[in-house]
């Protein structure tokens, strides 16, 4: 039936542009216009008035490809009727934001959002978002990867994350995303974060983390608090061990580790390391101060 309506009102439309309507038709259109504007009522959600009818009016205008510009009243008729008869999201949703998507290489690197939220992607990622955010939610998605993300706060519209199996839900905050073959884990630094998969769905607070596994969301404490500057600034680790350092180049670097002796990861070093440092040069700087071989084999790191 809709598609019915919206078929006769642009084939009059068009009919009457050509000068090809009758006279009865003519005021048929006119009379049908008028009386769905005089009818019709303006929400808030339309924005204002005369700009969001102006929009839609040009998008009738582009596409039924017309030259001439109606009266005034009928333009403000054809907003009206075309926002009632199919609803406003008919043309706003058609308006689609072009996606865009960020990858990074060996290196990490970070963007700035539309609602001036900040995204930090580890290296060898691929993040996923929108040139601007419309509709009630600021939608994107971890597609690889890891990332750290500060959020802008807007309680009006929620921040979702994708990563894997998982949806992330936050209204401004920070915390880190882990996405592998294997893993998928959401650690928070600051504010609260809903994480939920499939009928399961956790609220996390600082210093928490959930994991998912085996297809099941598993919650803990965690107290790693380097991470959030980690991927911000330089960072200087002092006595810590090579387990914390590790995990840290993990998250950030998207590897993993495997030593056959365990105790290996108990040594302890201080570190300085650059924000823009190369994983080989870190890899060097704890071979020299360790006297440890650490060596990187595609994404995994191993000792001799």
């Amino acid at each position: 039936m809709v598609k019915k309506l919206k078929y006769n009102l642009e084939s009059l439309l068009e009919k009457s542009e050509q000068k090809k309507t009758s006279n009865s038709e003519e005021q048929l259109l006119n009379d049908f216009m008028q009386s769905t504007y005089e009818k019709s009522e303006w929400v808030e959600a339309m924005g204002e008035k005369n700009l969001a009818s102006e929009k839609i009016y040009n998008v009738v205008q582009n596409h039924i490809n017309k030259k001439k510009v109606l009266p005034l009243y009928i333009r403000y008729a054809v907003a009206a009727s075309i926002a009632v008869l199919f609803g406003l999201g008919y043309f706003f949703n058609n308006e689609t934001p072009e996606m865009v998507t960020f990858k990074t290489a060996q290196l990490s690197d970070a963007i700035q959002l539309e609602d001036g939220s900040v995204i930090y992607l580890a290296a060898n990622s691929v993040f996923e978002y929108p040139e601007t955010f419309s509709g009630s939610e600021r939608t994107v998605k971890l597609l690889k990867g890891n990332a750290f993300f500060e959020v802008a706060k807007d309680p009006e519209h929620p921040f979702m994350i994708t990563s894997g199996a998982i949806k992330t839900k936050v209204l401004g905050t920070s915390f880190h995303i882990q996405l592998s073959k294997n893993k998928c884990n959401v650690m928070v630094v600051s504010g609260k974060v809903n994480v939920s998969s499939k009928n399961q769905s956790i609220d996390l607070l600082p210093n928490e983390e959930v994991s998912l596994i085996a297809g099941s969301l598993f919650k803990e404490k965690h107290e790693n608090t380097a991470i959030s500057n980690f991927y911000k600034e330089n960072t200087e680790l002092n006595n810590v061990s090579l387990k914390e350092v590790f995990t840290l180049l993990e998250y950030k670097y998207g590897i993993s580790v495997k030593v056959k002796n365990k105790l290996v990861l108990d040594t302890r070093l201080t570190l300085f390391i650059e924000k823009k440092a190369s994983l080989e040069s870190i890899l060097n700087q704890i071979n020299y101060i360790t006297n440890l071989k650490f060596k990187l084999y595609e994404d995994t790191v191993t000792v001799n």
